[in-house]
């Protein structure tokens, strides 16, 4: 495989993410088709009304969209944005249009709720004869939609990580290419959680300095599990890790900050979950994500609080009063 771009990428998932990645592409001079589900998007879409998960954002005419998932799985590399807890059951309905040794990036971030699997081992077992890569990083899909600077991490073995660099790479959207699936799956994943528990500070009022030292903390703790599961410390350092962590940990635009702010004001999970208010990827990862450390015997504090916060278990402040009374160690 060299490294010269693909001619033709179709994106799979027309949300916000998946809409953006499309445009992207096609800013990087690529053929693009946009697989849509929702019948009501497709139409919006091909009579020009733009999409209703990317409110203002125009879609041009040589963007291909397409409800036909066959028809999109012909193009030469494909990126697969659906939602990590749909992942596996998408799966099992591409795998009959894949080509053996296809490029498939996953584009998803969080953990499988129920298996504890990061999105890359979910794809890697049930399509285990696509060439597998992934892509991360700190990047609100409105601001690479608009053709805002973003820069990202994919991941892939080979010479392949390189050819979806080229493929995508634009004065605007800046791939980083590494071969590191676990750590850039395992940033994506993590700091939906951490970023929930930054919210809930923020919630509460606790202040700038109990933000920073969790923000710290927080990534402590992904970099301990990291080691575990074999990830590069290069990689959690790095765009798809630190990166992604500060960017998601900080920012209004955040789902998951946003809704950690609500909890600490006294919201419930059952609210956030509310009709038209999308649910926090963090919400099904928290769970995923200590029962995998847990596992392995790594000690992940924050992670188990959030987990006990959102399940109901632990009350708000005692939440807090678990993580400021635990025995004094060195950092």
């Amino acid at each position: 495989m060299s490294d010269s771009a693909f001619s033709h990428i179709a994106v799979l998932g027309a949300g916000a993410w998946g809409t953006a990645l499309a445009l992207a592409a096609l800013a990087a001079g690529r053929q693009t088709s946009l697989w849509v589900r929702e019948a009501d998007v497709l139409a919006d879409i091909q009579a020009g009304h733009g999409n209703r998960f990317l409110p203002g954002v125009a879609i041009p005419d040589a963007l291909a969209v397409t409800g036909d998932l066959a028809e999109a799985c012909k193009a030469d590399a494909l990126l697969l944005a659906v939602p990590a807890q749909v992942l596996h059951a998408f799966a099992d309905g591409l795998k009959p249009h894949l080509r053996a040794g296809q490029p498939l990036v996953i584009c998803a971030k969080g953990m499988e709720k129920a298996s504890g699997k990061l999105v890359t081992e979910v794809a890697a077992q049930s399509l285990p004869d696509a060439a597998l890569a992934i892509l991360s990083g700190p990047s609100f899909a409105r601001d690479v939609a608009r053709g805002l600077p973003t820069a990202v991490t994919i991941a892939a073995k080979g010479p392949l990580a390189a050819k979806l660099q080229a493929s995508l790479g634009s004065t605007t959207f800046r791939p980083y290419a590494s071969d590191d699936l676990t750590g850039v799956a395992l940033g994506g994943a993590a700091k939906n959680v951490y970023a929930i528990a930054c919210g809930v500070v923020e919630g509460m009022g606790l202040g700038e300095n109990a933000r920073a030292a969790l923000l710290a903390r927080s990534f402590a703790e992904l970099s301990r599990l990291g080691e575990h599961l074999g990830a590069k410390r290069e990689t959690l350092m790095g765009l798809s890790g630190l990166g992604d962590l500060v960017l998601t940990a900080t920012s209004p635009s955040s789902r998951n900050f946003s809704s950690g702010i609500e909890l600490g004001r006294g919201g419930t999970v059952t609210g956030l979950s509310a009709p038209g208010h999308p649910l926090a990827e963090g919400v099904a990862t928290a769970p995923a994500l200590v029962a995998r450390a847990r596992a392995g015997g790594i000690e992940m504090p924050i992670a188990e609080a959030m987990a006990d916060l959102l399940s109901g278990a632990l009350p708000l402040g005692e939440a807090v009063m678990r993580l400021m009374g635990r025995k004094l160690t060195v950092e």
